[in-house]
């Protein structure tokens, strides 16, 4: 997870626009670590819900179900504190597209790649999201100059992407199909980030705002896509309901809300460090809860991977 122009989350979360610095507004009661680590919590025990939900659930309706909560939880702060919504033919344009490439495919792709990989892969291959944005901001932001250091780190990451993957072994027992998946959908967000980046930073509108547009605008994505591909569910087990509406409403809605505090108060680079501890998270709830297999390779592929990540995001020194 990257924040550039745009405040960006895992796939479990909600990547979108927002500030892009501290200020030095009121102090919070609960301290900013404590946020942090729930944060941290909240994503990375993310893919479990996905795979929980999708256990009974179609992935759309997985994922409408999410983004529909997620929007409503938005749709509260927003009205609580009496902002509004952006205004413009071309900014809600631009947010059409930034909410398929930021929302509705990632959230996608990773629920139909927990058809088939176990949610410990799944948080894994998230994590490979700013090796991806360091390889496309060489092409697409002339601004963004590589140094030897994010160079070096671009290819580690992959290297640990091999290990996790286990390509040594000629990539046996793994599902291709899902890992693809989940490889695209983490892909998918630094196109999006570029994207906003390019469109709608300094649009003027809130962070809560435009967010809550956005994630609106994914909803009735999802809203239209779902009915074509799946059939109305004949029950509804209550218990991949209930993580589906966890991974909306805190998952996207709640977890949105902590990370603009965090992001305003420590600003964007200490916020995206979360994005280091969600696959550990992710990983130690799928293996305790969901009796999801391990193997050597995983954590050491993923220690690799996320030093990979932390390499490429370093900046020039003045």
């Amino acid at each position: 997870m990257t924040t550039a122009a745009a405040s960006t989350t895992p796939s479990t979360g909600s990547p979108s626009v927002a500030a892009t610095g501290p200020s030095t507004g009121p102090r919070r009661a609960l301290d900013w670590r404590l946020r942090f680590g729930f944060l941290s919590l909240i994503w990375g025990f993310s893919f479990l819900l996905i795979k929980v939900g999708t256990q009974s659930y179609a992935p759309f309706q997985v994922t409408l179900g999410r983004l529909a909560f997620g929007t409503a939880v938005l749709a509260v702060a927003i009205a609580v504190k009496r902002e509004r919504l952006p205004r413009g033919a071309r900014t809600w344009a631009h947010l059409t597209v930034a909410a398929l490439l930021l929302n509705a495919l990632p959230f996608s792709l990773f629920a139909y790649a927990e058809l088939t990989i176990p949610s410990t892969l799944a948080g894994i291959c998230n994590a490979t999201s700013p090796l991806w944005g360091m390889a496309l901001s060489l092409v697409a932001l002339s601004e963004d100059r590589p140094t030897r250091v994010r160079v070096a780190g671009l290819g580690l990451g992959f290297l640990g992407v091999l290990t996790v993957l286990g390509a040594w072994q000629g990539f046996s027992g793994l599902d291709a199909r899902g890992t693809t998946l989940a490889l695209l959908a983490s892909l998918s967000y630094p196109i999006g980030w570029i994207y906003v980046r390019r469109t709608l930073a300094g649009s003027g509108g809130s962070a809560l705002s435009m967010t809550g547009a956005q994630l609106l605008l994914a909803t009735l994505q999802l809203a239209v896509v779902t009915p074509l591909f799946t059939t109305f569910p004949a029950r509804f087990p209550l218990l991949p309901l209930l993580a589906i509406a966890a991974l909306g409403a805190l998952g996207t809605g709640l977890a949105l809300l902590i990370q603009y505090g965090l992001v305003t108060e420590v600003g964007p680079t200490t916020a995206q460090m979360v994005t280091y501890f969600i696959p550990v998270i992710a990983t130690a709830a799928g293996v305790a809860l969901l009796g999801e297999s391990l193997t050597w390779s995983t954590p050491v592929g993923a220690v690799i991977v996320l030093a990979g990540a932390a390499l490429t995001q370093a900046r020039r020194r003045a």
